[in-house]
């Protein structure tokens, strides 16, 4: 019964199965042979002020009076034990006098962990589980389905408080965030049901845990209902998941999809057939059976002193069960009937254990079985049940619905924590720059290797591209090709000055030093191929240091030919001292002395600080720029500054001997290509250090063949062409006449 005083068919049926039990156990040959069992049942009406009187009734021997201590029937038949309450309530409440005084008791459906306290409750004992293992179980459930935004109900008794702050701290401890704790207020009518569906309604929360009986929850279902609150999820504890509630038609559309825990069933071979032939003609002191009756057949039975009227359809005892008594899965009902197994079985043990003490004959022995009621809790064991939660669905088309305060972060975002929310609600913020984040809810982002970058999604970390200058580079390839036919020019003008070596224009222009000049703007030209290609460790070394020296070459022969030609013009005048500076060694020592003082900053260069290949992962985000670090950017600017200087030198003499007369003209042409030289190289300094990359490399290359094609232009088209169209000038006659003039 319940506490309206309605009969409930279900709780008739676990009565039953303690009269099934108890006269199995008595026809029993092997169980408590030759000893019957006594059953006196008392209905708590599931109060425990009810359950504790009843228990005072059974300690004092069931008289009108209750008479703590004392036990008002001969101690022919003991009190072994006490099966039940129901409730964790009441059978806190009669588990603390039973404890006093060492009674066993044994409840079928008590599930608070409360109860597993021994020093407390060193008498109780239950053939169902502790809701500490419910809670982990329910914490497990809420885990699997990936519900991190949860609510949670109970109502406001020992089993419902301590039901659900268990659950509450492994939700919490599995990494879940609880939205809301209610409670189902039973001192209350409406159970506190207008508010707590108000939550319900204001919260995003699709999940919400249960740990409450069915009866209780009634009303905040009504009321749900009222509001047609739906679209929940409800996580089931043991108490309600298989009650009537469950099953009504009418709360469908509130409890579809609920899922929860039940008790282990079990199987009662004889007891389908001891429920068929229960006939209250043949216990017609049990009272229960002649409730059953007038329910389950919509009959009253005949009293003394009551009137029926006359549509009263009258009980007469002849009605069958069979076909319409209804049996559901046998959870609780098996929990009551191993209950009372597990009471005899202790009862056996004790006998066994007095009958191998028994120093008399086997006759003596068979007597009545005295026993004092904390013999009978030590024969009792306490087993631990499994802590792992299996789940296993076997529909392909059930489909898991989503619970969470904040929608999931994809790879590529990281999770941020909202102000005074739980650490399930956040924002999800797009990883920076150079940092991925690879999976979902990604709490911080990683930061990718230095030679990696992360894709266009910032969840995956990819090589880098590599750039440098390389051959199938349209730019590389096109500076290479220009330098290769670049090179051909001073050696087809070399070929040229060759064949006509003996022709006076040739020699008015030192035929010697014009060689080296064309042979060093050959290799000026061919140097720029170093610049070109991966940057190699040989290549980093040489390039630059190669550089300097062929243009230091090269310009020291440009310097030289201007001062043989001031030499040679002053060395004309009567008197002069400069005559036996005439010669071509005073060219070849300006040349050595040029070139030795380049050598030595180069070595110096190499020794101290050499250049190095180098992988730059910072000028250009993305992207790994192989470049050669010039090692002492100053010895670099100096060899650089050096080459400029003796520019400026030559460029200044040549232009004070510009008017010189025409056949030593050849200071003006000295001017135009040293001014040329000078240009390219002072604009090569801000563009080299405002490009990147390759870029860099492409300008060094573009005024080396820029300032060797002003030398090569500057100075010797005007010979060729003297010598290829207008050969009749190539005449000393020519050149004197013109001295003459």
């Amino acid at each position: 019964p319940t506490p309206s005083f309605r009969f409930v068919p279900l709780t008739f049926q676990w009565v039953q199965s303690l009269l099934l039990a108890v006269e199995e156990i008595t026809s029993s040959t092997s169980l408590l042979p030759n000893l019957t069992l006594g059953v006196q049942i008392y209905d708590s009406c599931a109060s425990p002020g009810r359950a504790l009187e009843g228990g005072s009734w059974m300690l004092s021997g069931m008289n009108q009076r209750q008479i703590p201590n004392y036990r008002c029937q001969l101690p022919s038949s003991p009190l072994a034990g006490v099966i039940g309450d129901s409730s964790s309530a009441s059978s806190l409440a009669l588990a603390r006098m039973l404890g006093l005084y060492h009674y066993p008791q044994i409840s079928y459906f008590s599930t608070s962990s409360v109860l597993s306290d021994r020093t407390q409750f060193p008498s109780f004992f239950r053939t169902v589980p502790s809701d500490t293992f419910q809670s982990q179980g329910l914490a497990q459930l809420v885990s699997y389905f990936g519900w991190t935004w949860v609510g949670l109900l109970a109502e406001d008794s020992d089993y419902g408080l301590d039901g659900i702050r268990a659950t509450k701290t492994e939700i919490l401890r599995s990494g879940s965030c609880v939205a809301f704790t209610e409670y189902i207020l039973t001192s209350r009518s409406d159970r506190n049901a207008p508010h707590i569906s108000k939550v319900i309604a204001d919260s995003n929360v699709n999940a919400i845990v249960v740990f409450s009986s069915g009866s209780n929850l009634l009303p905040v279902m009504e009321e749900l209902l009222r509001r047609n609150i739906t679209g929940k999820t409800w996580v089931a504890s043991e108490s309600w998941s298989t009650s009537a509630l469950v099953s009504k038609e009418k709360y469908w559309s509130i409890l579809k999809g609920t899922v929860g825990f039940a008790l282990h069933s079990g199987q009662i071979s004889s007891f389908k057939e001891f429920l068929y032939t229960a006939n209250p003609w043949k216990t017609p002191d049990d009272i229960f059976l002649r409730e059953f009756w007038e329910v389950n057949f919509s009959c009253k039975w005949e009293k003394q002193g009551v009137l029926l009227s006359n549509t009263t359809k009258i009980c007469t005892g002849q009605e069958l069960l069979r076909g319409t008594l209804s049996i559901t899965i046998l959870r609780v009902t098996y929990s009551v009937y191993i209950a009372v197994y597990a009471l005899a079985w202790a009862l056996q043990n004790i006998l066994n254990q007095r009958r191998s003490l028994c120093s008399e004959s086997l006759v003596k022995c068979a007597g009545s079985l005295h026993f004092r009621p904390w013999e009978v809790t030590t024969y009792f064991h306490v087993y631990v049940q499994n802590k792992e939660l299996r789940i296993i669905t076997h529909s392909t088309f059930f489909q898991v619905p989503l619970s969470i305060c904040s929608p999931s972060c994809p790879p590529g975002f990281r999770k941020a924590a909202v102000h005074g929310k739980p650490a399930c609600c956040f924002h999800c913020v797009l990883c920076p720059n150079g940092d991925i984040s690879n999976h979902t809810d990604s709490v911080d982002c990683l930061r990718c290797p230095w030679d990696q970058w992360p894709n266009d999604q910032q969840n995956q970390c990819l090589l880098k591209p590599i750039e440098f200058l390389s051959y199938e580079e349209p730019l590389g390839s096109t500076l290479l090709a220009t330098s290769i036919a670049s090179s051909t020019i001073p050696v087809a003008i070399l070929a040229l000055f060759i064949r006509h070596r003996t022709t006076p224009i040739v020699r008015a222009n030192n035929y010697s030093l014009s060689c080296l000049l064309l042979v060093s703007l050959c290799l000026c030209f061919l140097c720029s191929l170093m610049f070109v290609g991966y940057p190699r460790p040989e290549k980093c070394l040489l390039r630059q240091v190669t550089f300097g020296m062929v243009f230091t070459l090269c310009v020291s022969c440009v310097l030289a030919k201007t001062i043989t030609v001031v030499i040679a013009f002053n060395a004309t005048k009567p008197g002069s001292s400069l005559r036996k500076w005439t010669g071509t060694k005073v060219s070849y020592y300006v040349i050595g002395l040029c070139v030795l003082v380049q050598l030595t900053v180069c070595v110096g260069w190499l020794c101290l600080q050499p250049p190095f290949p180098e992988h730059d992962v910072q000028t250009q985000a993305g992207v790994i720029i192989i470049n050669c670090n010039e090692g002492s950017h100053a010895a670099f600017w100096v060899m650089l500054g050096y080459l400029g200087l003796l520019a400026t030198i030559s460029f200044s003499l040549a232009f004070l001997a510009r008017r010189l007369p025409d056949n030593f003209n050849e200071a003006k042409f000295i001017t135009f290509s040293m001014l040329a030289f000078l240009s390219v190289w002072v604009s090569y300094i801000p563009a080299s250090l405002s490009s990147r990359g390759m870029y860099t490399v492409a300008m060094e290359i573009f005024a080396i063949l820029s300032s060797s094609s002003g030398l090569v232009f500057c100075i010797f088209l005007p010979k060729c062409y003297i010598i290829i169209f207008k050969p009749e000038l190539n005449t000393k006659t020519s050149l004197m006449g013109r001295v003459g003039k």
